[in-house]
Parts: C-alpha cells; sequence; structure tokens
C-alpha cells in the first residue's frame, strides 16, 4: 500500500495519478460500519480494474475546531490504522493534514482539490459523511459538487443491536471494560501495540516478570485494571494477563498509566522488541494491596481465572 501525507494545498498532479476508486472519512478504529464503506471501494476498484484508495485525516478536526480540545487519544492510531488498511487490500492512502485553512475550504473546492484533483473516478462514504466549511457539503448533495466528473455512493447505516455501530460507541465500551462488545463492534479484538522498555522489575520478585510497553501517546486504552489477553510477537501467540494503572500497592502517585503484561508459558528476554496486546477480557479493578504477599496470592488466582477463560474462548 503506498501511503502519502499531504496539506492543502497539495503538489500532486492529476495527470500522475491513476484513476482510482476511494473510500473517504476519519474512520478512527476502523469498525464494521467503516470496513462496508471501504470494502465496498476495494471491490468497486477491482470490478473496474483501477486502484482503491482511502482518504483520512490527522488529527481529529476537533483538536482544530475546539479551543477545549487540546490532544485525542485513538481506538487506532496512525500506524496501526496503516496495517488494518493494508489487510483489507487497500491499494493507497491519502493522510491529509487537517488544519484551519482545511477546515475553511467551501464543500466545492474541497472536491475540486481533493478528489477530482486526486483523479477519483468514484467515490464511497458513510450516509453522515459531510465535507467542506463547517460540513456544508452532504453526500445527498453530491451531485452539485461532482459537476459529472466522478461518480459517487453512500453507505447506509450498519447496526448491530438495532443501535448504530460507531466510534463513539466503542470509545463508551472500552471505558467500561466490556471487551468483548468492542470486539463485535469492531470485527477484531481491540488492541495495543508498543516495544518492550525496562520497568522497575518488581514482577520478576513476585514471580510473574511482566513486559512494559511503552505505548503512543496517541493511543487510547481502556479502563484500568487487569484482563485476559492474547500477545503477539514475531509470529507467534501467547496467552497472558495484563495490567492498565498505576501499580498503587508499590507507588503513591505515578502520573501516566502503566501497561505491563505477563506472557502465559514463554520465557525469554523481551526488551526492545514489539508486542501486540489483544484486550479480551476484564477481569478486575486495580487494588492496592496491604502486603507483597497478598498481590501474589490475588495474581496466582487471577492467573488460574485467565487460563481457564482463554481455554474456553
Amino acid at each position: 500500500m503506498k501511503t502519502m501525507e499531504l496539506s492543502y494545498p497539495h503538489t500532486l498532479h492529476k495527470e500522475n495519478l491513476p484513476e482510482t476508486v476511494s473510500a473517504i472519512g476519519f474512520f478512527d478504529g476502523i469498525h464494521k460500519g467503516h470496513q462496508e464503506v471501504i470494502q465496498q471501494a476495494v471491490n468497486k476498484a477491482k470490478e473496474n480494474n483501477m486502484e482503491s484508495a482511502v482518504i483520512t485525516f490527522f488529527p481529529h478536526p476537533s483538536v482544530v475546531l475546539r479551543k477545549d480540545v487540546q490532544h485525542v487519544k485513538y481506538i487506532t492510531i496512525s500506524s496501526e490504522k496503516q496495517a488494518i488498511l493494508e489487510n483489507l487490500q487497500v491499494d493507497r492512502l491519502y493522510v491529509i493534514r487537517f488544519n484551519q485553512e482545511l477546515s475553511k475550504l467551501s464543500p466545492q473546492a474541497f472536491i475540486d482539490h481533493f478528489i477530482i484533483g486526486l483523479n477519483i473516478k468514484h467515490l464511497v462514504a458513510g450516509f453522515d459523511y459531510s465535507f467542506g466549511h463547517k460540513g456544508q457539503g452532504k453526500m445527498a448533495d453530491m451531485q452539485e459538487y461532482a459537476r459529472n466528473l466522478f461518480t459517487w455512493e453512500t453507505i447506509g447505516k450498519i447496526t448491530l443491536d438495532e443501535e448504530k455501530v460507531s466510534s463513539t460507541r466503542i470509545r463508551a465500551e472500552l471505558a467500561s471494560g466490556n471487551m468483548e462488545e468492542a470486539e463485535r463492534l469492531l470485527g477484531r479484538p481491540f488492541s495495543t501495540t508498543g516495544p518492550v522498555v525496562k520497568g522497575a522489575r518488581r514482577g520478576r520478585e513476585l514471580g510473574y516478570p511482566t513486559a512494559n510497553l511503552s505505548i503512543s501517546k496517541d493511543a487510547l486504552l481502556p479502563k484500568q485494571g487487569v484482563y485476559a489477553t492474547r500477545v503477539r510477537h514475531k509470529d507467534k501467540i501467547y496467552g497472558g494477563m495484563a495490567n492498565i494503572g498505576t501499580n498503587p500497592t508499590f507507588t503513591e502517585e505515578l502520573a501516566d498509566m502503566s501497561v505491563e503484561v505477563y506472557l502465559f508459558d514463554f520465557d525469554g528476554d523481551l526488551y526492545g522488541e514489539e508486542l501486540t496486546i489483544e484486550w479480551l477480557s476484564y477481569t478486575r479493578e486495580e487494588i492496592k494491596f496491604d502486603s507483597k504477599e497478598a498481590l501474589i496470592e490475588k495474581m496466582q488466582q487471577d492467573e488460574k481465572e485467565i487460563r481457564a477463560y482463554l481455554a474456553n474462548r
């Protein structure tokens, strides 16, 4: 997949670009609703012997448009989004920098520059996608903006249990630790990827040597607590138990959440290695124990419960 980061105005020339079928949207999480939009673009491109593309944006518009929002954490950070889109067989990815200048473009100017100007011949979007200054451009009015230079289609609302599948809904499930429901909406387990860094090494003293992950500041994490997980390392998969929290038994105040995972039946050095944690099920909240021995006893109980969960999954 070819990835291009663009800003307004971009310097690409239409005549140098292939005729393309593109999906467009922010696509945070690339959940089941997003997948319908993207898959339709990929299928349509194959039918017409064209390249497929996804047009997306960074950062989230709220960072630019709302003074009270300084930073947004994403269900899928940029690198994860790219990997998922590659697996969906998307040929090219356009990441448009969302800034004040872009936000002021009229709907027509946006279409002329980023759709017609990128040689998009067919555009696919969700029914509620809007574009241009203050979202004034709507898919229902595309006839007005396309000027017979491309065709388009909209994908209707995708629902589960009669409720729209949305990034907002997934965020709520992650905040409550409902990983099974988040997985159902995403169509895959929610995951977090990062390199293993050196921690306080307390896990070794407890009999549970954990891998501490360095997590991107852009990555959204689920609710604080202990989880049943699956861990991907290179081409192998391990069961595991992970903790998101501040280690209250040992630290009075830890400013940032730490993410650490104990891999079942693994023996080796993981420092510097990249791991992907799939968060499968919330086990319990993080607790401050009165002693190291009480913590070890609880971790042994956690391991037993999580191994049983993974065996029956």
